[in-house]
């Protein structure tokens, strides 16, 4: 698959994250990038056959002072060989791609890792938030 060609996956998944947090989302830039580095891997402690889909860098929302600002952008990167290697056609690239977004966009909102872990499944299960939610 090509960096265009994911990069347009990326940007669907995008388009499907609730209106409510989409407007919250402010100074994040989404990055795409080969693969984690070594170095990367080694200092989150993640050893083969493991390996890292995205990641989150910055300062969750949460975590915020009052005085939060003049910053460069909060970074979600996703890696597109890890994601593309475990991954058997372009449907499950999309899906793997949206589950990972979802949980590097709940780390960018201070969410903790059982209320990522919530939404995650409800997005297997193919629920979407009502309407009154969005």
């Amino acid at each position: 698959m090509t960096r265009a060609e994911f990069e347009r996956l990326v940007a669907e998944a995008v388009a499907l994250i609730p209106k409510r947090f989409r407007r919250e989302i402010k100074n994040l830039a989404l990055v795409v990038e080969d693969a984690p580095s070594l170095e990367l891997l080694d200092e989150m402690e993640i050893e083969p056959p493991d390996t890292l889909y995205g990641l989150y860098q910055g300062t969750p929302l949460t975590e915020r002072a009052w005085a939060h600002g003049n910053q460069l952008p909060d970074r979600i990167t996703l890696y597109q060989e890890p994601i593309e290697a475990d991954c058997e056609d372009e449907d499950e690239v999309r899906a793997v791609i949206g589950e990972t977004l979802i949980h590097e966009v709940g780390h960018y909102f201070g969410m903790s890792e059982e209320q990522i872990e919530e939404i995650e499944e409800r997005y297997w299960r193919g629920e979407t938030l009502p309407e009154d939610e969005d």
